[in-house]
């Protein structure tokens, strides 16, 4: 039987290095274009850091938050958070409180003006995303909203961590 007469499921196993060759000039040419997208649509409100703009979303959506766990979710180290979290609270972005489970630490809570800040700059991060898309013709369009949902879901996976050795 010639390789080309085969069913998919015997075909050779030389071709999973396409494949993978695929996946990962893919990755990289997303990688490439998420960048891109990302540092023109990049207006930050209320004079704020992408860092601090970015912690200042997860306390407004996952809050009330303890410094610790606002390092964790942002993947910074826990004198940064602190850092952070002083600069929103001067300018009156966030808010603390005594954690009442642990009288060391405290809470980190969004004031109405935080939540309007984030709300802002989603908005004009939409606003500059809708230019982008007016550039796209009616198929490149369907394009994008047809593997919106996929690129949803990447957004979101967390990898398995890898096993120690």
């Amino acid at each position: 039987m010639s390789t080309s007469s085969r069913p998919e499921s015997e075909a050779p196993a030389a071709s999973a290095a396409p494949a993978t060759r695929d996946r990962a000039e893919l990755a990289a040419r997303l990688a490439v274009a998420v960048g891109r997208i990302n540092r023109r649509i990049r207006a930050v409100g209320e004079g704020l850091t992408q860092a601090q703009l970015s912690a200042l979303s997860s306390i407004a959506r996952k809050g009330p938050l303890r410094p610790g766990d606002l390092a964790r979710i942002e993947s910074i180290s826990a004198p940064s958070a602190t850092r952070v979290v002083a600069d929103l609270e001067s300018r009156g972005l966030v808010e603390r409180a005594s954690d009442p489970e642990d009288g060391r630490s405290s809470l980190v809570s969004a004031t109405n003006e935080g939540r309007d800040a984030v709300l802002s700059a989603r908005a004009e991060r939409s606003r500059r995303i809708s230019v982008l898309l007016a550039g796209l013709d009616d198929e490149q369009f369907a394009a994008v909203a047809g593997a919106l949902e996929a690129l949803e879901s990447a957004a979101i996976y967390v990898p398995p961590k890898a096993p120690v050795e």
